[in-house]
């Protein structure tokens, strides 16, 4: 949870809120306030529905497979774009040793580095990818908890400068400054997505999520806080690595800034790293329910690899990443605005889903714990209509756009879907409904083998091996499903669900 929320943004923040002054910190408590709002609601969504997906899963078993598709292709927008701010972030740090001229030619160089090395990390298997980010994870921690802590008895009230200086309302300038700031909670998802092969993910899912995103709020407020009052506001707005120049003026000289300087680039290098997993991950997900691509389902080599959804997402990412230095005047924020947009929809669609199963099953809580999950998914469905409006026109004109892109997407599959001769498909991890029973979701297939005509087994989806081929739905003779307890591998045999088989992790 850490390592995927704490990256490059939060170190590159402080400048793109600069221009909003001192009210930024307003807008960051606010956003703080929503982000637990949504970490509450997806720790309460991981207990209904234990599998792999996170958002897109959610929205699938929810509203029907058009709500999954359009969270997954939102999700996975959000990830490539984001790895995009990502890197433009730490190219802003490298060059603190190179390219000290910031010239642009060299800073895409220095960008499509940042985006291709994790992917060459991702390519060679889970292990690694793991190891690695347990190693960036704990040195990115460093320099963000100096600032939070010695930072704060540097600062000087004069370095503030006007406490809104955007010229806008209050109101405005928060709603602002609050879509701006999102940026650097992006991620707090991320448990959900992979709970499919977390241990008991019943518990360890919501308190990773929760606990995760508290360590980081904290740590965010206290350190942007410091910048703020110990960088003046004059300086802020145009530096390109704002937590390097407040470690200079609070121990003078270079030596401080260099050292902040190495950590927020191994924490750039963590995050890409763990968002090129999330790339491949959301959209194998929906893959695997016939509602992505089928060349992102498919794995290869010996450690079972997503090697086109990593590489697919990495080259986005890089045109992306191209396209800003070359036509963007603040490449950092207008890419954080689109990330955060894409982010929100599928946000949206969960606390959606959360109200939905609470009315639903009103009859089962108690009356207290009713109105307590009614006000917090409330709560984060209204911050997260709050971070569309503040994301600007142009940022939803645009976001809408990328958006509607994936309708022919969308119709391409349920043409292929209409050309099976079932129309009926087994997904490769069988979602655990709120009331404990198998989910159905459709009937779209996957990319694979779709199942044949089971009598009144037709309209369901069966649960399939981790990797590879899908087991063929089956029916007994009194008609009814077979149990996903029982799983044909995709190198033979039959296998054990336990108490990881709803997962529809590839690494399992």
């Amino acid at each position: 949870m850490i390592g995927s929320i704490i990256g490059t943004g939060v170190f590159a923040l402080p400048s793109a809120l600069a221009p909003y002054g001192p009210i930024a910190i307003i807008a960051f408590v606010v956003v703080t306030l929503g982000a637990l709002a949504l970490a509450l609601t997806f720790g309460a969504l991981s207990k209904r529905v234990r599998a792999s997906g996170g958002p897109y899963v959610y929205a699938r078993e929810a509203f029907g497979e058009f709500a999954g598709f359009l969270n997954a292709w939102s999700y996975w927008i959000t990830a490539w774009a984001g790895n995009a701010a990502i890197a433009v972030a730490w190219v802003g740090y490298v060059e603190v040793f190179v390219n000290t001229g910031h010239r642009t030619a060299w800073s895409v160089v220095i960008a499509l580095v940042g985006l291709w090395l994790p992917a060459a990390v991702n390519l060679t298997g889970a292990r690694n990818t793991g190891a690695f980010q347990v190693v960036t994870t704990v040195l990115k921690f460093v320099p963000l908890v100096f600032m939070a802590t010695v930072g704060l008895l540097f600062i000087d009230s004069g370095n503030f400068g006007a406490f809104n200086a955007s010229g806008q309302s209050a109101t405005g300038a928060i709603s602002a400054a609050g879509a701006i700031a999102l940026f650097s909670y992006l991620g707090l998802e991320a448990a959900s997505v992979v709970a499919g092969r977390v241990r008991d993910p019943e518990r360890n899912v919501p308190r990773a999520t929760v606990y995760g995103t508290l360590v980081c709020a904290v740590i965010y407020i206290l350190g942007t806080l410091a910048v703020f009052g110990t960088v003046s506001h004059a300086d802020l707005g145009s530096s390109t690595a704002p937590f390097t120049d407040a470690a200079n003026n609070i121990l003078g000289g270079s030596w401080a800034g260099d050292a902040v300087a190495v950590a927020a680039i191994v924490s750039g290098i963590g995050a890409l790293n763990g968002w090129t997993m999330l790339c491949a991950e959301m959209p194998y997900a929906a893959a695997r329910d016939g509602l992505f691509p089928r060349s992102f389902a498919r794995l290869r080599g010996e450690r079972d690899v997503p090697v086109f959804g990593i590489l697919a997402s990495t080259v986005l990412a890089s045109l992306i990443t191209v396209f800003s230095y070359t036509s963007f005047e603040d490449v950092f924020t207008k890419i954080v605005l689109l990330s955060v947009l894409t982010a929100v929809i599928p946000y949206l669609f969960s606390a959606a889903a959360q109200l939905y199963w609470l009315v639903r099953d009103r009859g089962r809580l108690s009356r207290r714990a009713l109105v307590r999950d009614v006000t917090v998914a409330g709560l984060a469905m209204a911050f997260s209509y709050w971070s569309i409006q503040g994301s600007g026109y142009q940022t939803v004109y645009y976001g809408l756009f990328v958006l509607l892109l994936g309708l022919p997407v969308y119709v391409w599959l349920k043409r292929d879907a209409t050309a099976s001769p079932t129309g009926t498909a087994a997904m490769a991890g069988t979602a655990v409904s709120p009331t404990g029973t198998p989910a159905v979701a459709g009937t779209a297939p996957v990319a694979g083998t779709a199942a044949p005509a089971a009598g009144p087994a037709t309209g369901t989806r069966d649960a399939a091996a981790t990797g590879g081929e899908r087991a063929p739905e089956t029916t007994a003779p009194t008609g009814k499903r077979r149990l996903p307890g029982s799983r044909t591998g995709r190198r033979g045999g039959p296998r054990e669900t336990g108490s990881r088989g709803t997962g529809l992790r590839h690494h399992d």
